[in-house]
């Protein structure tokens, strides 16, 4: 049961852990650690859905999909309950994963229908599954640069992954699933590139022909609201709270995803963070502000770059000997990584995938991370930032994170273009930062600077705008927080 009172970190103790974690030292609170004395849980507001997540909460991957053979991932499961944790993240692509949390429900009495269901338990909890499929239905077209990726290949669509979580967490994996079984976000895992998010909005900014195949979006959106529009949900079910993506390589991309949604679809994001992300085309300066701006929760991943922080070689895992089993290394302990993640702006909540528990807190990747995780979102300024940052460089040079673009640098903005009537009428799309936020665009008219414009989030594909009333040649410019430059071309009136 998830305790419902205890004392949390004093800032002074969390200072304290945090100085140490920094000098390479593992320390815990001079406190117990049974279940009465852990602290409970830090919480944060999850963008605009209602409820207060908790900072850490528990992946699918790791031991719950590549479970090594002396490993029980029920029990870090349960473990996770235990220490207050309500956020849980699986997904149809993650091998037994979804079914490791069926065995752990049935544990927990979180089976709909079934004597003892515990539902103000279920109530208190945020479950999160996702699809690689980008069509809603099988027999989907194979398009260039669009995967539909899923777990024994099944050929089937999103709304056939939806009901396959539900049947494996809740019921017995044959396809059929309890009343009352839910999930309370479904996420469209992994988009890497702006054709994967044309098939997913296909039905939505094109017509809908429910004789033909479309996109994953508006299939899943009856099964939130309980409709009917595309025919693929008769029975009027509510299968999902909330929608939502996640992407770990491409943030132009995972920016024109949230863009292009008119409709307030997405509630939810995961994404990539770590230490070692302003080395490549970064999260924190491009998409999570656009998802912040847009009230969206954001779900932070990759704390630890699976594993390739510490002893595993970069490369996406595939088998148990894959999994990371210690808590970090002498030169990079895992509280500073979890540290950085959780004090990036907009980020709401870290999951981490656990390899093993452990009855000593001293050994136990839960307790450890659940402990780093207790941290308030401003508690660290830029210059701790940055302090961080070198950490995560002493592994492999800070080159870890195989999943995520090659830094550009500083981008000129997109799509410049002008009109002119009775005014001079320039437009232009973002940026895309370097190492360092965007600040301004400048707006040079015959040689000379005419205006400046605060750069803010591009929130649509509404593009930003600026009226001249004369001049012949302009060019528009964008500046970042160090002063650098990038110009489009000359645009001329």
């Amino acid at each position: 049961m998830i305790p419902k009172t205890a004392s949390r970190l004093s800032r002074r103790e969390f200072m304290r852990l945090s100085a140490a974690a920094a000098a390479g030292i593992t320390l815990m609170p001079s406190f117990s650690c049974s279940r009465e004395s852990i602290p409970a849980p830090m919480k944060r507001r999850f963008g605009r859905i209602n409820f207060d997540v908790t900072s850490m909460s528990l992946g699918g991957q790791s031991s719950l999909q590549w479970t090594p053979a002396d490993v029980e991932p029920v029990d870090i499961i349960l473990k996770a309950f235990d220490l207050g944790i309500n956020y849980f993240d699986t997904s149809n692509v993650y091998g037994p994963s979804q079914l490791n949390f069926g065995k752990a429900f049935r544990k927990l009495n979180l089976i709909p229908g079934q004597p003892g269901y515990n539902s103000e338990l279920r109530e208190s909890i945020f479950l999160t599954s996702k699809t690689m499929i980008r069509w809603a239905k099988g027999g989907y077209p194979q398009l260039p640069n669009v995967r539909n990726s899923t777990n024994g290949d099944h050929g089937e669509g999103a709304v056939a992954d939806l009901k396959r979580s539900l049947s494996q967490m809740f019921g017995n994996d044959d396809g059929t699933y309890p009343e009352g079984a839910r999930v309370d976000m479904f996420l469209i895992h992994n988009l890497v590139n702006s054709e994967e998010t044309d098939v997913v909005y296909r039905g939505l900014e094109t017509p809908l022909n429910t004789d033909e195949n479309f996109g994953a979006l508006v299939a899943l959106r009856d099964y939130r609201d309980g409709t009917n529009i595309t025919g693929l949900n008769p029975g009027n079910e509510k299968l999902i709270n909330h929608l939502g993506f996640s992407g770990h390589h491409n943030a132009p991309a995972m920016m024109d995803m949230i863009q292009r949604d008119k409709w307030d679809l997405l509630d939810g994001m995961l994404v990539s963070i770590n230490v070692n992300d302003r080395r490549y085309l970064n999260m924190q300066y491009n998409v999570i502000p656009v998802a912040e701006a847009r009230n969206i929760g954001v779900i932070g991943m990759k704390v630890f770059a699976d594993g390739a922080m510490y002893t595993k070689e970069p490369g996406w895992s595939t088998v148990p000997d894959d999994v990371v089993r210690i808590i970090g290394t002498e030169s990079v302990p895992s509280k500073p990584l979890i540290e950085y993640a959780l004090t990036t702006r907009g980020v709401h909540t870290l999951i981490v995938g656990i390899g093993e528990i452990n009855d000593d807190p001293l050994r136990c990747q839960l307790v450890q991370n659940y402990y780093a995780a207790q941290i308030e979102a401003d508690a660290l300024g830029e210059p701790e930032r940055r302090e961080l940052e070198k950490i995560g460089g002493r592994s492999r040079n800070g080159e870890t994170n195989y999943f995520q673009m090659a830094d550009r640098g500083l981008t000129p903005p997109g799509n410049t273009n002008l009109t002119k009537t009775d005014r001079i009428k320039l437009t232009w799309d973002t940026s895309y930062a370097g190492d360092e936020p965007i600040d301004h665009y400048e707006i040079i008219s015959d040689g000379q600077l005419a205006e400046t414009i605060r750069h803010t989030p591009q929130t649509t594909k509404e593009p930003f705008t600026c009226e001249l009333s004369r001049g012949t040649e302009f060019r528009i410019v964008a500046v970042d927080a160090a002063g650098r430059r990038a110009e489009s071309k000359v645009l001329t009136g």
